[in-house]
């Protein structure tokens, strides 16, 4: 082959890579998750079979997003709708009728058992607790249902999704080992804990930790003076130490309580979104760990 020849293969060569790159990347299945936590779930179990992309991000509140038209474009251009459910982004499923979207939606709870929450000032009414992923084994429930959503558009694909899905499921299996022994070193009585927003719900069952909150189960709405006041007499009277505020509360309200009630603030929690990349909770495994660990050393301070 003389040097000509070599160079003009060479040069058809790297075109075709070039155009084979986007070709690669159109193959992935697009799908679309609700808020960040479910993001990281599917790339999980998804891995290089999908391409994510999720609607509330890192450090985002899912309880006050709005929609925007961009949002709408992405759903339509999606194979598979990811959502918690429970009542958790009431805005999902309307943000996908208005899109005019018509593939597939899977909510990722179903089949959990759900909490109930007490009626408040924006549910008049006992409602459903949303926040079934603060137990890792309603997770495991959670990717079960995304590998069949996903092995339903993608047959080919339901051998990798299976693999990954009982891979995580182990590591799931294996955090709430973790988890137990964690609090295993903290007495019953010191395990209590002052958050700012009620969703540790299914954390607390759980696990044998008792929770009080100044806010409901959304972040929509600030308490009101008198359960601000009436959590402070709590923490004085029960003796809790150290007060958390959660990634995406106004920690103003949290250090108030700390010093009107004579306790510290510990460090903050992840609750409802995950961290950016750059900080200790950027996946559910890294949360829920975090989480635990903040959590420990605030209660041995009881």
């Amino acid at each position: 082959m003389t040097s000509r020849h070599r160079r003009l293969t060479l040069g058809l060569l790297a075109t075709a890579a070039l155009l084979a790159g986007p070709a690669v990347a159109a193959d992935k299945l697009p799908v679309t998750a609700s808020f960040s936590i479910l993001g990281d779930l599917v790339a999980v179990v998804g891995a290089d079979r999908v391409r994510v992309h999720t609607l509330v991000g890192p450090a985002e509140d899912a309880h006050v997003f709005e929609p925007r038209p961009a949002d709408a474009k992405r759903i339509l251009q999606s194979r598979l709708f990811v959502i918690n459910g429970l009542g958790f982004e009431p805005w999902a499923q309307k943000l996908a009728k208005s899109a005019g979207y018509v593939g597939d939606t899977v909510i990722a709870s179903t089949g959990v058992k759900a909490r109930t929450m007490p009626g408040d000032e924006r549910h008049r009414h006992d409602h459903a607790d949303p926040h079934a992923w603060q137990n890792p084994n309603h997770v495991a429930q959670y990717v079960r249902n995304i590998a069949a959503a996903l092995s339903k558009i993608d047959p080919a694909g339901a051998g990798a999704y299976g693999a990954n899905r009982d891979a995580y499921i182990r590591e799931l299996q294996a955090l709430d080992v973790w988890i137990r022994t964690q609090l295993a070193t903290i007495p019953a009585a010191q395990r209590k804990v002052i958050t700012s927003h009620d969703a540790f719900g299914y954390f607390a069952a759980e696990y044998q930790v008792r929770f009080l909150a100044a806010q409901g189960v959304s972040t929509e709405s600030a308490p009101s003076a008198k359960a601000v006041g009436e959590l402070v007499r709590q923490i004085r009277r029960e003796k809790i130490r150290t007060v958390f505020v959660e990634s995406m509360s106004d920690p103003k309200l949290v250090a108030q309580l700390g010093k009107d009630a004579g306790a510290s603030v510990g460090g903050s929690l992840y609750s409802d979104a995950l961290s950016p990349a750059d900080q200790p909770g950027a996946t559910y495994l890294q949360m829920m760990r975090h989480n635990v660990t903040q959590l420990v050393q605030g209660m041995k301070q009881n």
